[in-house]
């Protein structure tokens, strides 16, 4: 053979050889891997067939004893894989890249873990983290020392936690009284931002300078919170708007932040009984998702648009929901032409960006300044506080989206005497189903049904697999005589106790609930802000029995049964085509009844993954066993000088056993990614 030919074949020997080596191992293991890992796999495996073959003389190349030496590479190649697997996953080495940037965040977020384990410390909340709680510490008095403590901690500890503090606040299901209430009075008060700061986060989501933009801008910022800062300004046209403008760095800290707290929820719902009885980790993930809803103002743009588009009459608001003025009416559904009690403000989309949001300027007084113009215009503070409990119920009840966070700061007292809501961040949502469930509640509350609260609560949270419905409706019996007899006032404590019979029973409030209770908790302040011990209770029973009168009015009710007729006429239509065949089946003896067993392709991925696991152990084994009983078998026929048939076999069959145990091995103890 020439040169050229014998240096060819070893180029793609070597070449060929570990990419071949790889590509066995890998399918052996059951593993994706790169080119880098490959290499170096395939060339562990041939420099340990050069080793064993070394010993065998160049004779072994031309003998039986060639499929030992590939089979002895071959596992080397697998123990190499699952090695460097186990020590550097596949992935990983990518992220080397990324070290440095990591690095940064890593000693960023631990000088905020250490920021905040002082502030733990010194408001004395470390020993809660532990999950070694004194017991000293659940007497009423040192509850509300607890309580006044995470509020100051939640307060120092920034703007992310104020807002999770505020959150809580809202869940009666999860957290006492004491606390509840403590944790409501959260505030935070923050300094402007400089005006050249302000100005760069204009100019760079307008695409031009606010000079250029608006005909006048105040620099001075009407309030400033946490996230943004409001200004006053005007458009080309003569048009008056709030600009709110988000802060230089908010996104930054409250990612830094976010990572920190999904940290700490992890840490208590594996330590801590109570961080697994409430679900720590979801709680941080759904206020998570609604804190970056709040840092896009492009979706507090849209959020404004949905709620005015649903709930102002059908001429005030246009198909965007910013093209009217951007009123609405009371929940009860004044006719199209009477004056709506509360407004919105229109949106200019044109000017809105991701930092910058752009509304009409409503003239008015917020609600907690608000007392001296109330007084001295002679406004029914009563029927304000009407009009606006009844545009929250009807945004929850009836349209599914609902303003949030409708703080005193957040309502205004209009030149005309009506009532404006602004700052749409933070935005609820509540499906078809949640808001029939939560009417079936209101009315069950109103007739004082414990069998039909019962339904309507099991419809509207989160159960568990086995729950005792008796004792549930005789807990909820109990609680009716004691809340809704005749002569007992309702209260906020009654919701509070229903709340606690629901975390009794294993119950779960989904999130979208818990912010509606947490909207009409925060409205209850706004509203005793005008009329001082204003029963929202019993406003809210009025308003599920004018819902009731409503849906059942000739209009309503013929309107609900043409959607239901459409939605179950085509059933209609197949049904006498099936009753004909169930009925001829039924006839001639062919009724039979297939129940499949296995049929979630998970269960049967799973079912598969252990009997291959559970043969391929036995055939390796008993390969194994039958390879060491031909090594130490006497006699055979020879293959040459001093190798025996049998002694071939054996080696071979010890290697096949070794090959499909690792595999065994490997796929039992690979973590699932």
């Amino acid at each position: 053979m020439k040169p050229v030919a014998v240096l060819l074949i070893a180029a793609a020997t070597a070449l060929l050889g570990p990419m071949i080596m790889a590509v066995v191992a890998r399918r052996l293991l059951g593993l994706r891997i790169g080119k880098v890992r490959a290499l170096l796999t395939g060339c562990v495996g041939l420099l340990v067939a050069g080793v064993v073959g070394t010993p065998m003389g160049p004779a072994a190349s031309r003998t039986p004893l060639v499929t030992v030496q590939l089979g002895a590479a071959l596992i080397a190649a697998m123990i190499f894989l699952a090695l460097s697997e186990a020590v550097v996953p596949s992935g990983s080495v990518r992220g080397m890249i990324r070290w440095p940037g990591a690095v940064r965040r890593r000693l960023a977020r631990s000088r905020r873990y250490t920021q905040l384990s002082r502030i733990a410390v010194r408001h004395g909340l470390r020993r809660f983290l532990t999950g070694r709680p004194r017991r000293a510490g659940r007497s009423p008095q040192d509850q509300a020392e607890l309580a006044r403590s995470l509020r100051l901690a939640l307060e120092e500890a920034g703007a992310t936690f104020v807002k999770l503090g505020q959150v809580l606040s809202s869940r009666y299901d999860l957290l006492p009284d004491v606390f509840v209430d403590e944790l409501s009075s959260l505030q935070h008060e923050v300094s402007p931002e400089p005006w050249p700061d302000i100005e760069r986060v204009l100019a760079e989501d307008l695409g031009a300078s606010p000079a250029e933009v608006f005909a006048e801008f105040d620099p001075e910022p009407l309030a400033a919170g946490s996230m943004a800062q409001v200004h006053r300004a005007r458009l080309r046209d003569g048009q008056a708007v709030a600009v709110k403008v988000q802060r230089p760095g908010a996104r930054q800290i409250v990612e830094r932040d976010l990572d920190i707290l999904f940290r700490i929820s992890d840490m208590l719902e594996r330590h801590t009984g109570w961080g697994r009885t409430v679900g720590s980790r979801e709680l941080a993930q759904g206020f998570a998702d609604s804190l970056h809803e709040e840092l896009d103002f492009r979706t507090e743009a849209r959020n404004t648009m949905a709620v005015a588009a649903n709930a102002a009459p059908s001429e005030d608001v246009g198909p965007a929901g910013g093209d009217g003025d951007g009123t609405t009416g009371s929940p009860e559904g004044r006719s199209p032409g009477t004056t709506p009690r509360v407004r919105f403000p229109r949106v200019h989309r044109e000017l809105c960006g991701e930092r910058v949001l752009v509304v009409e300027w409503l003239d008015g007084v917020t609600l907690n300044r608000a007392d001296a113009v109330i007084d001295a215009r002679g406004l029914d503070r009563g029927e304000l506080a009407r009009d606006l409990l009844g545009c929250l119920l009807g945004q929850i009840m009836s349209e599914g989206v609902f303003h949030a966070d409708p703080h005193p700061g957040n309502v205004l007292v209009l030149e005309d005497g009506r009532l404006g809501l602004v700052d749409f961040g933070s935005v609820g949502r509540i499906d078809q189903m949640l808001r029939s469930s939560l009417r079936n509640l209101l009315l069950a509350i109103d007739r004082s049904d414990p069998p039909a609260m019962s339904d309507a609560l099991l419809e509207l949270v989160e159960r568990p697999e086995e729950i005792d419905e008796e004792r549930f409706k005789r807990a909820l019996g109990r609680f009716t005589a004691r809340h809704l007899t005749s002569g007992t006032p309702p209260s906020r404590e009654m919701f509070t106790d229903l709340f606690l019979i629901v975390a009794q029973y294993g119950l779960t409030m989904p999130p979208e609930v818990a912010a509606a209770f947490r909207a009409l908790t925060t409205l209850e302040g706004s509203l005793n802000r005008l009329v001082p011990g204003f029963d929202i209770v019993e406003e809210a029973r009025s308003f599920a029995s004018s819902e009731l009168t409503r849906r059942l009015s000739p209009r309503h009710l013929g309107r609900s049964l043409t959607d239901e007729a459409a939605a179950v006429l085509p059933m209609l239509l197949r049904l006498p085509r099936r009753a004909e065949r169930v009925s001829s089946a039924l006839e001639h003896g062919r009724l039979s009844i297939n129940v499949r067993l296995l049929a979630d392709e998970r269960d049967r991925r799973f079912i598969r993954s252990i009997v291959r696991d559970v043969l391929l152990a036995f055939i390796g084994g008993l390969t194994g066993v039958l390879g060491m009983l031909l090594l130490a078998a006497e006699g055979g026929p020879r293959i040459s000088g001093s190798l025996r048939l049998f002694e071939v076999f054996g080696y071979n069959m010890l290697l096949v056993s070794s090959v499909l145990m690792l595999r065994v091995l490997f796929t039992i103890t690979k973590p699932e990614r």
